[in-house]
């Protein structure tokens, strides 16, 4: 059974592999060998689906200077029409949809096949903005024009440390048709385990079935990865920082702690009847990172399938 009949009868237990489109500045003839080099790098794996992410300059979430610059990249709808149509499993292809207009966006909507294509739809970064689409804008759309696309949405446990309404407004998206949903990188598993147990119980209350929550793992080689991952808004509790600022192979110690804290979660959720997804990132461009995801991914499917 693929992801979207899995999400579609409420079942989880799958496994996915997120990357980011290359930058919009990579020279044209380069991109299939990009996108050729990814799935072969994957296609070992078995995974249940690949995950292509749509960035945004979020400089209007966080003032202060971002550790890595911000570089427009491939539009990921494009980048898999034209340079992925050999990965065989279904896409979540990310939407930031203040980034369109809506005539570009209901086009794309209509013509994607709900077996092989699902959607993440993102809202602006910052409250203050005033999008040409807004997120309701696009849920709307999507019910209108191809009411079988699943849809997807962002799921925040370090929001829920803060504000505690984190689960109340994953159950507010899947009111409004979400159907799983996708956090940001998980580091702090109480944050995580606080957020699915809330979900857990407001659901029962409410007489509604939990949706699959997918938990997304990356890995950290380095200091200033960290202090990027902090300026996203991810919380990295202070002793896996110092594991990582100590050890001689913050990469290994960092798979260790992805790997460990993915499999308590899958535990977790097992135990409470919360079904979920495992979602490997790998955003950098340094080789040694790449394979560790890659052998993340590895790990995490041979523990589901054991």
């Amino acid at each position: 059974m693929d992801i979207a009949a899995r999400i579609r009868s409420g079942q989880g237990d799958f496994v996915l592999f997120a990357v980011t489109p290359p930058r919009r500045s990579t020279p044209a003839e380069r991109l299939p060998e990009i996108a050729r080099a990814t799935v072969e790098r994957l296609e070992h794996l078995d995974l249940d689906g690949l995950v292509l992410y749509d960035i945004d300059d979020e400089s209007s979430r966080n003032p202060v200077e971002r550790p890595f610059p911000f570089s427009p990249t491939v539009d990921p709808a494009s980048y898999r029409t034209e340079h992925l149509g050999q990965w065989r499993t279904p896409v979540i292809v990310y939407r930031a949809v203040g980034k369109y207009q809506r005539e570009d966006l209901q086009a794309w909507i209509a013509e994607q096949n709900p077996q092989r294509t699902l959607s993440v739809m993102v809202g602006a970064a910052s409250s203050g903005a005033t999008p040409s689409v807004t997120l309701g804008d696009a849920q709307a759309l999507s019910a209108e024009v191809n009411p079988d696309l699943l849809l997807g949405g962002v799921a925040i446990p370090e929001r829920h440390s803060r504000r505690e309404n984190e689960h109340l407004r994953l159950i507010a998206k899947q009111e409004a048709g979400c159907r799983f949903f996708v956090t940001q990188v998980v580091y702090d598993l109480n944050a995580a385990k606080n957020l699915v147990s809330d979900y857990r119980y407001e659901c029962a209350e409410r007489g509604l079935t939990p949706v699959p929550i997918v938990f997304t793992f990356s890995v950290c080689g380095s200091m200033k990865t960290l202090e990027f991952l902090r300026w996203l808004g991810v919380d990295v509790p202070r002793w896996i920082e110092n594991d990582l600022r100590h050890t001689t192979d913050p990469l290994a110690a960092s798979l260790e702690q992805a790997a460990a804290t993915a499999i308590e979660l899958v535990d977790f959720c097992r135990r409470l009847g919360v079904p979920f997804g495992l979602n490997v990132e790998s955003v950098s461009i340094r080789r040694e990172e790449i394979e560790a995801s890659v052998e993340l991914a590895a790990q995490l499917l041979a523990h589901l399938r054991a």
